[in-house]
C-alpha cells in the first residue's frame, strides 16, 4: 500500500464528506463525542455496502487500510 502524498488532508476531507453522505442518506446521526476511528469505520462500511468502494478482504481491514481507501475516495471527489 503506497501512501498518498497528502493522505492526512484527504482523510479529513473524507470524514467531512462521508459524514455528510451518511446523514443525507438518513442512516446515521453522528454525535460530537463520536471518535474519528468510529466514524472512519462506519463510513468505510457504509460506502462498501452502497458499492461506492470495493471492499478489502476481512483479514486486511484495519484503521490504516480504511483510512487509505477513504483518502483515495476523497481524492476522486
Amino acid at each position: 500500500m503506497k501512501k498518498l502524498k497528502n493522505e492526512k488532508e484527504l482523510v479529513k476531507k473524507a470524514l467531512v464528506e462521508g459524514v455528510a453522505y451518511a446523514e443525507k442518506r438518513g442512516v446515521v446521526e453522528f454525535e460530537p463525542t463520536d471518535s474519528a476511528s468510529e466514524k472512519i469505520e462506519y463510513i468505510y462500511r457504509l460506502l462498501v455496502h452502497d458499492k461506492v468502494l470495493q471492499s478489502l478482504p476481512e483479514d486486511q481491514v484495519s484503521q490504516q487500510t480504511m483510512k487509505h481507501k477513504l483518502a483515495i475516495w476523497a481524492s476522486k471527489l
